[in-house]
């Protein structure tokens, strides 16, 4: 079993949220009628990472050779030959446009020889099902991958015995993956990105890499161009299965030369690795099951550790990031000052714009609480691109929304009907039913001093 968890940040656009949802002002009556289309990304073909191939073999094994537990596998393996994906269960409207957008996309800048097919039987089975579902087996995971089966009935009866034990696995021929049918059209297509690539190649997360899916503080939510390296790498022909962790080593540097020349000159930051105490802490906490005097010592410990460890990149500011959401609520001036530290290790961090845009809600929402609209447009302006080109709906829509109060407090009230319009669209596909959207609407005009 492989899942993508819920931590924190995946659902830090909520932090924005006050205490009380305070006045509603006559601009909010455009929620009252029919809300638009949901608004979908045209295509796009993000950059490749600007590292060295050596880094970038580093990665390769930690990902390919170990699980999230911190358990060894003891030889690659993957898929041989054309790979087929079938869909079955009560599918949401905009899985169907998405899996074939991420299917082309694998084609094309992984090279994956990969196709949907209508036949009952697939290397790989997508299956829709509820998150109540979900959770009944796995209760902290949003979505899940399994091996060796099909189904979750399949899965339910092989569940904890050798058959889904991934370190058993000696090659890939059938994985199911589960993803929910009754959450936001981002919320399955971010599931459905890192599931299907971890169906096909690596397990494993690592806190390190700041431009990947294959990292559990959730920010990147579509495969990136590093992904996008690591699955052509894990299907060059030069690999195979049965291969073992030395004999893998000993070929990547043949495989990135060939695929990634321009990592042949870029100088080695030989990133040192996560503790695993340090990946405890952040989950406790940011862990939703936390109290508030475990969350406190986790990002204590996190905050500890990063020091300790002498950190200058993404993971020293998440352990800040993840103090400030701790604090956000009994002390808001010290959550910001978190934040503003978080995001000056962010700055200085290539890879990190999508992590900043995020710190930059943060940021933004308290300087529109404190009626400096000037100061939000200055925070939130950079980022509003970023969201756009990272394909992330909910946070431009959160963007855009922060940026409709900043202009009304800047008495520019036409111009910020203009942007909250625009918002709607992105927050549907973003945050799902237009219940959650005129929710999201309510909590964020709630920030303006002006309609509370």
């Amino acid at each position: 079993m492989k899942a993508r968890l819920w931590l924190v940040l995946a659902m830090a656009l909520n932090a924005c949220t006050p205490a009380s949802e305070g006045h509603v002002s006559r601009q909010m009556n455009i929620t009252d009628s029919v809300l638009p289309p949901v608004k979908v990304f045209a295509p796009s073909i993000p950059t490749g990472p600007l590292r060295a191939n050596n880094d970038l073999a580093l990665d390769f094994i930690e990902l390919s050779f170990k699980l999230e537990s911190g358990r060894d596998l003891p030889v690659f393996t993957r898929f041989e030959g054309p790979i087929t994906v079938a869909v079955r269960g009560d599918q949401p409207a905009s899985l169907q446009p998405d899996l074939r957008r991420l299917l082309d996309r694998l084609r094309r800048e992984a090279r994956i020889d990969i196709t949907q097919t209508s036949r009952a039987r697939a290397h790989i089975t997508i299956n829709a099902v509820s998150q109540r579902e979900i959770r009944s087996l796995l209760p902290q995971a949003a979505c899940f991958v399994a091996p060796n089966v099909s189904t979750l009935d399949e899965y339910r009866k092989a569940r904890r015995k050798q058959k889904t034990n991934w370190s058993s696995l000696r090659e890939r021929k059938r994985l199911a993956i589960f993803l929910p049918n009754d959450v936001s059209p981002q919320e399955v297509r971010d599931c459905l990105h890192e599931e299907l690539a971890q169906a096909l190649g690596p397990l494993n997360d690592l806190y390190r890499l700041p431009d990947s899916v294959f990292n559990d503080d959730n920010v990147h939510t579509v495969l990136t161009g590093f992904d996008m390296l690591m699955l052509r790498t894990y299907y060059s022909p030069k690999l195979h299965n049965g291969m073992s962790r030395g004999q893998v080593a000993a070929t990547l540097p043949h495989i990135l030369r060939e695929i990634n020349p321009r990592g042949e000159t870029a100088p080695a930051r030989y990133a040192t690795r996560t503790p695993q105490p340090w990946k405890q802490a952040i989950e406790d906490a940011l862990g939703p099951s936390s109290t508030r005097a475990e969350r406190m010592r986790g990002a204590q410990k996190a905050l500890l550790i990063a020091q300790d460890m002498g950190w200058t990149d993404q993971r020293r500011a998440f352990a800040h990031y993840a103090m400030g959401r701790v604090l956000q609520r009994e002390d808001r001036a010290a959550a910001q000052e978190q934040y503003a530290i978080a995001n000056r290790y962010y700055a200085a961090t290539p890879g990190t714009s999508l992590h900043r845009a995020y710190v930059a809600t943060q940021l933004a929402a308290h300087a529109i609480s404190q009626g400096e609209g000037a100061q939000a447009l200055s925070l939130v302006g950079p980022h509003i691109e970023t969201a756009r080109q990272n394909e992330n709906a909910a946070l431009l829509s959160t963007l855009l929304l922060l940026r409709a109060e900043a202009l009304d407090l800047e008495n520019r009230p036409a111009e910020a009907e203009a942007v909250r319009l625009d918002s709607l669209g992105w927050a549907r596909y973003g945050f799902g039913s237009d219940w959650a959207v005129r929710a999201k609407l309510r909590e964020i005009a709630a920030l303006n001093p002006l309609k509370g």
